[in-house]
């Protein structure tokens, strides 16, 4: 039976500006990085792989605070953690927004999605061990010592804030990293199998498929004095995974590397929406392909650098709209279905599978809505959608705003799982048979909620 599409219109919940024809600009830039590697034998992907045995590389959570006259403060952060989910969600926006000094719905949080890394849902793992089962999605203990760390850090960073007088744009095309899952092989038969480590010769053979080839940098700048940067591509972040080594993979690498050539420059990376979008064709998992991976990211980031063009910072806008997704109730997802998954026979793995669409079924029958918003510099603007959000979201996000330079960032309230288009749905892709807990009908509440945070007219100030 198909659940009743209840979903409110997204609508337009809160606009703001600061402009400089009213006041002289006078906008400034704090930057924190805080250490968040998961301690050994925490869950790796909600308990869907080995957990942590060794660190192979640290897991960071680095942010930015922008604020200025007339200017509530906002908060963007890059963690690179798989996913973070409702409660948990909500908890790391309430906490960073009290160390700012402004509101939850001004703080964008937002998951690099490495699988070697923590999935953190806090209903989901009150359910498990409420149950007596053997299956865990994350350590709400290391979780909260975690979230407390990253609020104690921005608070301190707020007193080595910095002017900003201007923001750049650039962006480069990247090679040879990207690919859909969904290809055609050499029969013509579409498959929907190309993940992050393909060894399949028709996966690698196969069509790039639909992806965004466009590494883009939003970069903040104190006169000829870049701040800070954050780079933004649309891609499943892993090379090979599942074996226990702790890693920010090949983005992180990349990011690193660059951070390590221009000290003085703050840098961010965010994946952009690519629930459907992985390094598969490229990638047969070999250890050695994961620095080829980082070069070629890094590359972009150089070459994004380099086409980096300035204006003046004469405003900051934020505006967001409100999305309600229904929960997915097919074979396999109705609240029956889902509690008696949480059994001591069942595979861990499924255990925490339910738990996870038990804990968004339950925020949705709360009626909460998940927040879609935006940074608007002008001619930029950085946009934040929930989950594993398709890449076709961020292209729509691109040409619903032709003029603006658009960030689309996947990975913020990542509760719905994957947020496949309705062909996917039409076409049966394979991926939907797990981690994706919305029903069909989502693309359009999600375009609608696009066009709410991209194109709404901005208020007066202070509003």
């Amino acid at each position: 039976m198909r659940v009743a599409l209840w979903l409110c219109v997204p609508f337009l919940l809160l606009v703001e500006t600061s402009r400089a024809a009213e006041t002289p600009p006078d906008f400034w830039l704090a930057t924190f990085s805080v250490d968040v590697t998961i301690p050994l034998g925490h869950p790796c992907m909600g308990g869907g792989i080995s957990p942590a045995v060794r660190i192979d590389d640290p897991l960071l959570a680095r942010g930015v605070v922008l604020g200025g006259r007339g200017l509530e403060p906002l908060v963007i952060c890059g963690v690179d953690w798989c996913e973070i989910r409702n409660e948990a969600y909500e908890h790391w926006r309430a906490a960073l927004a009290d160390a700012a000094g402004t509101t939850p719905l001004r703080v964008l949080v937002s998951c690099l999605h490495q699988h070697d890394a923590p999935v953190v849902d806090l209903v989901a793992e009150q359910l498990l061990k409420e149950h007596g089962l053997q299956g865990s999605v994350c350590d709400i203990e290391f979780h909260e010592q975690t979230v407390k760390r990253v609020a104690t850090e921005l608070k301190v960073a707020l007193e080595r804030r910095r002017r900003v007088t201007h923001y750049g744009t650039g962006q480069a095309e990247v090679s040879e990293v990207a690919s859909n899952r969904r290809y055609h092989d050499s029969q013509g038969n579409l498959r929907f199998d190309r993940t992050s480590a393909s060894r399949d010769p028709e996966a690698h053979a196969g069509e790039p498929g639909t992806v965004d080839p466009w590494l883009k940098t939003v970069s903040f700048w104190d006169g000829d004095l870049c701040l800070a940067a954050i780079s933004h591509f649309a891609t499943h972040p892993m090379s090979y995974y599942g074996k226990g080594g702790v890693s920010s993979d090949f983005v992180g690498l990349a990011r690193r590397r660059r951070q390590e050539d221009i000290p003085e420059t703050f840098r961010i990376y965010l994946s952009g929406c690519s629930g459907n979008v992985t390094a598969g064709k490229y990638n047969d998992g070999s250890p050695e392909n994961r620095p080829r991976l980082a070069e070629r990211i890094y590359r972009a980031m150089v070459a994004a650098d380099e086409a980096t063009r300035r204006q003046p910072l004469e405003r900051i806008a934020f505006r967001a709209a409100k999305l309600r997704l229904a929960p997915r109730a097919s074979a396999g997802f109705s609240p029956a279905e889902l509690e008696a998954r949480l059994r001591p026979e069942a595979r861990s793995f499924d255990q925490c599978l339910a738990a996870m669409g038990l804990s968004w079924r339950r925020r949705c029958e709360a009626g909460l809505n998940i927040d879609v918003p935006v940074i608007d510099l002008g001619q930029a603007a950085l946009l934040l959608l929930p989950g594993e959000s398709y890449v076709e979201y961020q292209l729509y996000a691109q040409q619903a705003c032709p003029d603006k330079f658009v960030v689309a960032i996947g990975y913020g309230e990542s509760a719905t799982g994957y947020i496949p288009t309705e062909r996917a749905w039409e076409e049966h892709d394979t991926n939907l048979h797990d981690w994706c807990w919305v029903a069909p009908g989502a693309e359009s509440l999600m375009r609608r909620a696009i066009d709410e945070a991209l194109q709404s007219p901005a208020g007066p100030p202070g509003r």
